[in-house]
C-alpha cells in the first residue's frame, strides 16, 4: 500500500479540527475546478471560431497554389501541368487567370481585382454559403455573369436585381502604344452582376468572372495566373506540395494554405496564446491557494507529525503525505473541472443556448471546437503548477517537526 497517498487521502476527507482547513481547502479545489473548466471552454470557443475563419477562407483559399517565381503568367498546356490535370489525387482543379481593372457602374468607378477562373471552381464546396445575395452563376449559354464581392457592391451600390445596368470592366489593352484616341488603349468588357459574395475584406473586393471573359479582358489567349488545387481526403498536403514543387523546380512557387495566409495563422494562434497565457496566471493564483489550505493543514497536525516520526516515519515521508494532499486537491479540480469544461461545450455544440448578435455566420450561436490537445494542455499546466506549490507547502511540515524536536 502507498502509505503517503493512504495518510493523503484520510487528511483530506476527515473531518479537521479546525472548520476553517476545510472551508480553505473546499476554496483550492473550486479555484482550480473554475480555473480548467474556464481554459477548456475558452480554449474550445477559439478553436470553435478558428475554425468558422477558416472555413470561409478557405472556399477561396486553395489547399496548393501553383504561381510563376518570375512573370504574373505562365503557360498551363506543358506536358507537367497536362499530367497534373489528370492526378487521381487531386478533385478539383482550377485555372485562373486575374489582373486589377477599372470598374464602372453608373456613375460610380472602382478598382478591383477581376479573377477568371475555369469551370472547375463552381464545383467547389461551400460557395453558396459565403453568398449574401443571387446566385454564384458566371456562365448561362453565352451570356456571361459576374459575382461581385461586398465591398465592390459597396463602393458602386450595385444592384444585382437591375438588368438594364451592366457592370462594364476597363483594361488597358496588352501592347499598346500611344494612340490618338485614349480609347483605343483600353479594352472595356460589359457582364452582368449575379450574386454577391462576402467573406474577409482581402477577398471582398474581387469580381469572380469565367476564365473565358477575362481571357477576352486581358486579350491573353493561352497563360493563366495560377492554379489552383484541392486534394482527395487522405492525400496529404505535406507530401504532394514537395513533389509538386520539386517536379516543377524554381520556375514556379507552389504554396499551401498556411503560406497563403501566413498573418491569419498568425493572428489566430497569438490570440489563443495570448487568452491562454492570462487565464493561467488566474489558475496560478488559484492554485497557489493550496499553500494556504497545507500551511493550517500541518499546523493542525502537528501532534500527527510527531507521532508519524516517532514511530519511524522519515522526514521524506512525512513531506510525500502533504504533497500528495496538495496534488490530490489540484487534480480533482483540475479534472472534475474539464469535466464540466467538456459538459458544457458539448451542450452549446449541440443546442447552441448562447448566441450571438448581428453575424454573418450559418449559426448565431457561438461555434465550439474541441480538441483532445487543450485538455492535455490544461492538465498539464495545473499539474506543473500544483507540483511546485505542493512542494512549497509540503516543507513546511518537515521545518515544523524540526521545530518542535528542538523544544523538546
Amino acid at each position: 500500500m502507498n502509505t503517503p497517498y493512504f495518510i493523503a487521502k484520510r487528511y483530506l476527507f476527515s473531518k479537521k479540527s479546525v472548520n476553517a482547513i476545510n472551508f480553505i481547502s473546499g476554496i483550492s479545489m473550486l479555484g482550480v475546478f473554475v480555473g480548467s473548466a474556464a481554459l477548456v471552454i475558452i480554449l474550445s470557443v477559439f478553436n470553435g471560431f478558428e475554425n468558422v475563419v477558416l472555413s470561409m477562407y478557405n472556399t477561396f483559399t486553395p489547399e496548393i497554389i501553383i504561381e510563376p517565381a518570375k512573370g504574373k503568367s505562365f503557360d498551363p498546356k506543358t506536358q507537367i501541368f497536362l499530367s497534373l490535370k489528370k492526378d487521381d489525387r487531386i478533385y478539383n482543379y482550377t485555372e485562373v487567370l486575374q489582373e486589377k481593372a477599372l470598374l464602372r457602374y453608373g456613375d460610380r468607378q472602382h478598382i478591383a481585382l477581376v479573377k477568371g477562373v475555369s469551370d472547375d471552381f463552381l464545383k467547389r464546396k461551400q460557395l453558396d454559403s459565403t453568398l449574401l445575395e443571387g446566385s454564384f452563376t458566371l456562365r448561362e449559354g453565352k451570356t456571361n455573369y459576374a459575382v461581385v464581392g461586398s465591398l465592390v457592391q459597396l463602393y458602386l451600390t450595385l444592384n444585382i436585381h437591375n438588368d438594364f445596368e451592366p457592370l462594364n470592366i476597363y483594361s488597358p489593352r496588352k501592347g499598346a502604344g500611344n494612340s490618338i484616341n485614349p480609347a483605343d488603349e483600353i479594352t472595356l468588357k460589359s457582364v452582368q452582376p449575379s450574386g454577391v459574395f462576402q467573406i474577409q475584406p482581402q477577398f471582398d473586393e474581387t469580381v469572380i468572372v469565367s476564365l473565358d471573359f477575362v481571357r477576352e479582358l486581358l486579350e491573353e489567349e493561352t497563360n493563366i495566373s495560377a492554379i489552383e488545387l484541392y486534394l482527395q481526403p487522405g492525400v496529404s498536403i505535406e507530401n504532394f506540395q514537395k513533389e509538386i514543387s520539386d517536379k516543377l523546380g524554381e520556375g514556379y512557387i507552389v504554396k499551401n494554405r498556411i503560406q497563403q495566409n501566413e498573418l491569419l495563422y498568425k493572428i489566430l494562434n497569438s490570440e489563443k496564446w495570448a487568452i491562454f497565457v492570462i487565464l493561467t496566471f488566474v489558475l496560478i493564483i488559484a492554485v497557489f491557494n493550496i499553500v494556504g489550505s497545507l500551511t493550517m493543514l500541518v499546523i493542525d497536525k502537528k501532534k500527527d507529525i510527531v507521532i508519524l516520526n516517532s514511530i519511524g516515519a522519515s522526514n521524506s515521508l512525512i513531506q510525500q503525505i502533504f504533497f500528495m494532499e496538495g496534488m490530490m486537491i489540484s487534480l480533482i479540480g483540475c479534472i472534475s473541472g474539464m469535466a464540466a469544461g467538456l459538459a458544457f461545450c458539448l451542450a452549446q455544440q449541440h443546442y447552441g443556448f448562447i448566441t450571438m448578435a448581428d453575424v454573418s455566420f450559418e449559426s448565431d450561436a457561438y461555434p465550439i471546437g474541441l480538441k483532445l490537445t487543450d485538455f492535455i494542455l490544461v492538465f498539464l499546466t495545473v499539474t506543473v503548477i500544483s507540483v511546485i506549490t505542493s512542494g512549497i507547502s509540503s516543507r513546511l511540515s518537515v521545518k515544523t517537526l524540526s521545530q518542535m524536536k528542538e523544544q523538546l
